[in-house]
């Protein structure tokens, strides 16, 4: 990513209405070197700082206030995903440091985060450096997320768990159009 177009982008971004201008955000972020698919709809006050690789599918959804935050590791969202307010996708941290002096936070690093797709991320969850979300997930409102979920997942918590396999059995009704592909 040129992280000097990014930092463009999301001043510029403040200028542009919040649920409009889609192809221009979609097109400034592909000039900072992201990868991002068609009928992505980012909402402006969505941020980004990161120096690693951004891949967004096709038709996926970036609301208010979320933000992707990081150091070179990749973020990688599937295509048809909703990606709810105030949601923060942070890839790096940092190790322990155990010495008797100096910053508890040691050196730094970075890992990735994939949300495959047909997922959803609710409002207010954090996912962490590290995380694998399967295909056609749920995270819980306020969740806490590292780690592998499985597809079909319902994630929530802090630290977040498998709450439940989402089937046909526990979903009130599918869209007579949707068919498992």
């Amino acid at each position: 990513m040129n992280t000097f177009i990014l930092h463009l982008y999301n001043l510029m971004c403040n200028l542009l209405p919040e649920t409009r201008c889609w192809g221009l955000k979609r097109t400034m972020l592909r000039c900072a070197g992201a990868n991002i698919g068609n009928n992505v709809r980012i909402v402006s006050s969505a941020s980004y700082f990161l120096s690693g690789p951004l891949e967004v599918g096709d038709d996926t959804w970036i609301g208010h206030y979320v933000s992707i935050v990081g150091g070179d590791a990749l973020v990688r969202i599937g295509h048809s995903c909703d990606i709810a307010p105030k949601v923060m996708l942070v890839t790096g941290s940092h190790e322990i440091n155990y010495q008797e002096c100096g910053r508890v936070a040691g050196y730094g690093y970075s890992l990735p985060i994939i949300i495959e797709d047909e997922s959803w991320v609710c409002a207010g969850s954090v996912i962490l450096g590290g995380t694998t979300i399967g295909r056609h997930s749920i995270v819980a409102a306020g969740s806490v997320v590292k780690g592998e979920f499985p597809e079909r997942s319902l994630i929530g918590g802090n630290p977040a768990k498998v709450l439940r396999q989402i089937t046909a059995l526990n979903v009130k009704k599918a869209p007579a159009d949707c068919e498992d592909k």
